[in-house]
């Protein structure tokens, strides 16, 4: 995945054709970056399990395979000048996107195959036992918004020819796909975009791991990290706050609302999940222990040679 994201930018650099308001490359650029970190990070969870090991092995196979066979088909239809997803326009580009949808399913139910050992096994460290299988289960619901944009939309739906339309499903709510979008993400700026949630939540598997990670690598410098306790109430805090976003951005994209003009409602549900998250990281600074005090030895006393100090 990481040598085909690099052809993918190569393609990027020298291929100048536009795909439903796209660079084409960009989506295999996407998907190959996208599928590396998932698979590593995968590999990285499973080689923490001790129940389940070889069960997790096969399902990790599984995982490489679907995800090899989804991106050939992605890079297939970008050779051709072709989109990949949602595409009815020939039969031919029906079964290719037939067999995205079942390669995905697939997918999605290897990985939570995977999540079965990272839910049982015995992990030494509590926090990051949590951060895990947190960041996993996160991500299995992230991974699962996907299927609601190979549903048809209202408007696919208004206008009666589903057996004879070219496109099926979008990533877009409210509006078409490929109209104007945030630079990098190309997520829409005028309606609703199940990609932010869909995103947003599969990287929980690598954002929750790293914040546990940043506690760590801060511990030497900030006494309280040391506590294990406190790096477990932290960690508990920032994945229910994680859930929360994903929820919020979901019903943000379902309402047919761009993330970067938020209505009043969702500004509301935004200010309490931050004042919820601060409260609870708060909370959990300040039941942690005091930083350790340095003691100094007290004169002994003259009729002792011993001392408590």
């Amino acid at each position: 995945m990481a040598l085909w994201a690099l052809a993918s930018a190569v393609g990027l650099a020298v291929d100048d054709r536009v795909l439903v308001g796209a660079p084409i490359w960009a989506k295999p650029f996407k998907f190959f970056v996208s599928f590396a970190a998932y698979g590593l990070t995968l590999a990285w969870m499973l080689a923490q399990t001790t129940w389940g090991r070889r069960t997790g092995w096969w399902a990790g196979n599984v995982v490489v395979v679907t995800s090899l066979v989804e991106m050939v088909i992605i890079t297939g239809q970008v050779i051709r000048g072709k989109r990949s997803h949602f595409n009815a326009e020939t039969p031919f580009d029906t079964n290719l996107y037939t067999v995205m949808g079942l390669t995905i399913v697939v997918l999605w139910a290897a990985t939570l195959v995977i999540a079965v050992p990272l839910l049982r096994t015995r992990i030494a460290d509590r926090a990051t036992a949590w951060a895990i299988r947190g960041g996993v289960l996160i991500a299995l619901v992230g991974a699962a918004i996907g299927f609601l944009m190979a549903q048809p939309t209202a408007e696919q739906r208004a206008a009666g020819n589903l057996d004879t339309a070219d496109v099926i499903g979008a990533h877009s709510v409210g509006v078409p796909d490929g109209g104007p979008s945030m630079p990098l993400t190309g997520w829409s700026t005028t309606g609703g975009d199940l990609r932010i949630p869909h995103f947003v939540g599969m990287h929980a598997l690598q954002l929750i791991p790293l914040f546990l990670i940043a506690l760590v690598l801060l511990a030497p410098r900030i006494t309280r990290l040391r506590d294990a306790g406190l790096r477990l109430r932290l960690v508990r805090v920032v994945t229910a706050g994680y859930a929360g976003l994903v929820a919020l951005t979901t019903w943000q994209a379902l309402r047919g609302q761009p993330l970067i003009h938020p209505d009043a409602a969702t500004l509301i549900a935004a200010g309490v999940l931050l004042a919820a998250v601060a409260t609870g990281a708060w909370t959990a600074l300040r039941t942690a222990p005091a930083p350790d005090v340095v003691s100094v030895p007290a004169e002994p006393a003259s009729d002792s040679k011993e001392f408590t100090a």
